[in-house]
């Protein structure tokens, strides 16, 4: 995912300042399409593709007449395919939120003295979420631009709009995302906060004035105290929210037959957000074992009832320091999340707890309990989600690994992009592990565009499996040299579909609308859309992001297929942190064997620059000594040999050239044309590395 700067300078701007989404060409799409999918097919599987993209894309065909009403609709609509991608990412989704859908972002672990450290934590990160939820409701939050390829553009604001503001509604075949936006709609102006996965109500505003620290930390003992009240507890409602989408929307009509329960359910989906304050789970907190408390909270019996997984933003506070956030990703990307929590922990960290005895709100009313009415049908919905929360708490198969023997530092040095090139190593390593290339998602951010999301990078090229095929199979036969010039090759095309994707000229997007448009037509399938290499492509067995953070923090998600892996990524100077998730059902599929292979592949590229850095170092040396030489011997022969101006001259002629290299490009160029063309090509290539 691409990295941005924010720019103070200007106001968070309007949509209409923004271009609309480009619809790509029908013949470039299809071509790519083709190319990008040979090296993942068997022949006959591709020759079977050629001929249906061949007749899908012929001239008067079902294709020019699927791309004439995308392009109809681009022009109608803000951007063309924001609600196919919303939908077919997301909401049409029936699988549950955590572990396969809902990435969390883990912070730095905390040091929590005493059971009052936790609270005053927590009440600081509210406080700082009270701030940034101002400058959000002033619109005077700076506008992003893009960083790296195309730096500079502008981007859409538009998802940080959402994260105080919105819902992810269950139904049974769709879900729908709710967006606060109307003014008919009361400003939220309450936390939920969990506790013992008991739902309490924390007003931030009393009285018409906001909540300050000491406030909200009073409250929260309040809650904890009210929590701790085994007569008054409930049942694990929250337990229902981890539950498959259809399962859940069918519980909550159930719910909702009761007049307490609708209450309760929308003063939960009207808030600003949840807390939650989560037990001890146990002395080891390691990085992994961390993440996977933040994705499903170790099930029922630690605090998988503690959440409420609709909500974009749950603030994670654990009494044993294990901290972070989980969102709900169909309202905004990645980097949303992280620029907002590092904003917050910035905030925390820049400005003490400000907690000194200040004008308070005399007699602040107690926090309010959410209540529910219970029937057997309810009690049985919950325990059959705790148990399919518990199996998938046993199945989630998660490493985090700190790669030390570099970062982004050495990678640059090598006049390479960090991302590109870090995407081949993720191609070599599971390469190493598998021994097959397969279809690999790599976000892209279209934020460049009105209401842009992302669309795919697909890393797993023709050159990265030239790239890997050559440091594996053709380990011995194939020259570090060669080697070195596909590793290029391989950055070069993956550079490339990265530009693509984020101009709006990626396929995936494309071939969604033009399939979604055909049954919008009602067509029925296409052929092309049920081929067998359209699932292929569109199984991610490999899906892949970074998430770059300035704050000593790292994201992590689950796979989005039962036998693939997700793999996330955090480069830093001198240290890569690498988050991957499998399931343990998988027979295919384990993460720590893939983080081995994953490290070496790093080491070995690394080990192919530095050899070939060296054998360059060592050439220019060995030029540099020839001539030497020659200048050193013409010297001896004209002291022994006193001759006449013009015996001098003619004598000069007669000396070889020399080729050397140097630091300035067009010196090198200039150099190479004195020399025959089949002596040139090798000069010119080392001069790029």
């Amino acid at each position: 995912m691409p990295v941005f700067d924010r720019d103070a300078s200007e106001d968070s701007g309007g949509r209409d300042a923004l271009p609309k989404l480009p619809v790509p060409n029908l013949k470039d799409t299809l071509d790519r399409y083709l190319r990008c999918m040979k090296h993942l097919l068997t022949e006959e599987q591709f020759n079977k593709t050629q001929n249906i993209v061949t007749q899908f894309g012929a001239p008067g065909g079902v294709g020019e007449l699927l791309q004439s009403k995308l392009t109809e609709r681009s022009e109608n609509v803000a951007n063309w395919v924001y609600d196919y991608w919303l939908n077919d990412m997301y909401l049409n989704n029936r699988l549950a939120l955590p572990v396969n859908s809902s990435p969390a972002m883990v912070f730095p672990q905390q040091n929590f003295m005493a059971p009052i450290d936790s609270l005053r934590f927590a009440a600081h990160l509210i406080s700082g979420v009270l701030e940034y939820k101002t400058h959000l409701d002033d619109r005077d939050l700076p506008v992003d631009y893009a960083r790296g390829q195309l730096a500079g553009t502008r981007l859409c604001m538009e998802q940080y709009y959402r994260l105080f503001t919105s819902y992810r509604l269950p139904g049974p075949e769709r879900d729908t995302l709710v967006a606060q936006e109307s003014s008919v709609m009361p400003e939220p102006e309450h936390i939920i906060v969990a506790c013992k996965n008991q739902f309490f109500v924390l007003d931030v505003m009393i009285n018409f004035r906001q909540l300050n620290q000491r406030d909200l930390l009073t409250q929260l003992e309040k809650i904890v105290k009210m929590a701790d009240n085994k007569e008054e507890q409930l049942p694990p409602i929250g337990l229902l929210t981890s539950d498959g989408r259809t399962e859940w929307a069918e519980s909550r009509s159930v719910l909702m037959r009761e007049s307490t329960n609708r209450d309760s359910l929308d003063m939960i989906e009207r808030c600003l957000c949840l807390v939650c304050l989560d037990d001890a789970s146990g002395p080891e907190l390691s990085d992994t074992k961390r993440a996977m408390l933040m994705l499903h909270g170790g099930g029922l019996t630690k605090n998988g009832g503690n959440r409420w997984y609709d909500k974009p933003m749950q603030f994670i506070v654990g009494a044993d320091g294990c901290c972070g956030v989980v969102c709900e990703h169909s309202a905004f990307e990645g980097i949303v999340l992280v620029q907002c929590t590092e904003y917050l922990l910035k905030c925390m960290i820049g400005s003490p707890s400000k907690l000194v005895r200040a004008a308070s709100v005399s007699e602040l009313p107690a926090p309010r309990r959410l209540r529910w009415k219970c029937t057997p049908e309810i009690h049985k919905l919950i325990t059959s989600a705790a148990d399919k929360l518990q199996r998938m708490v046993k199945n989630l198969d998660i490493n985090v690994h700190k790669f030390h023997d570099y970062g982004k530092g050495f990678i640059k040095k090598q006049k390479m992009s960090p991302d590109a090139y870090i995407q081949l190593a993720l191609q070599l390593g599971f390469y190493r592990c598998h021994g097959r290339p397969v279809s690999t998602y790599e976000s892209a951010s279209l934020r460049r565009f009105q209401q842009g999301r992302v669309d795919n990078i697909r890393s797993a090229t023709p050159e990265a499996f030239a790239f890997v095929k050559a440091m594996t199979e053709g380990k011995n036969s194939t020259s570090d040299t060669e080697k070195m010039e596909l590793l290029k090759g391989a950055i070069t095309a993956q550079t490339n579909y990265t530009r693509l994707a984020i101009t709006g000229m990626a396929i995936d997007n494309h071939l969604l609308g033009l399939r979604e448009i055909a049954h919008e037509m009602k067509m029925g399938k296409l052929e092309m859309f049920k081929d067998e290499a359209y699932l292929i492509s569109n199984q991610f067995i490999l899906s892949t992001s970074q998430v770059p953070t300035t704050v000593e923090m790292f994201c992590c998600y689950g796979p989005v297929v039962p036998n693939g892996y997700g793999a996330c990524y955090n480069p830093q100077s001198d240290h890569i942190i690498f988050s991957v998730s499998s399931f343990h059902e998988s027979q295919q599929t384990c993460s720590a064997e893939f983080v081995k292979c994953l490290a070496q592949g790093l080491r070995d590229v690394r080990d192919l620059c530095n050899k070939c850095n060296a054998d360059c170092a060592a050439t220019e040396e060995r030029k540099g000594q020839t001539q030497k030489a020659h200048t050193q011997t013409e010297t001896k022969w004209e002291e022994k040999s006193p001759q006449r101006p013009s015996d001098l001259t003619k004598n000069k002629q007669t000396v070889p050239q020399v080729l050397v290299k140097t630091t300035d490009q067009s010196s090198v160029e200039a150099q190479t044309q004195t020399l025959p063309h089949g002596e040139a090509q090798p000069l010119s290539k080392i001069s790029k590395s």
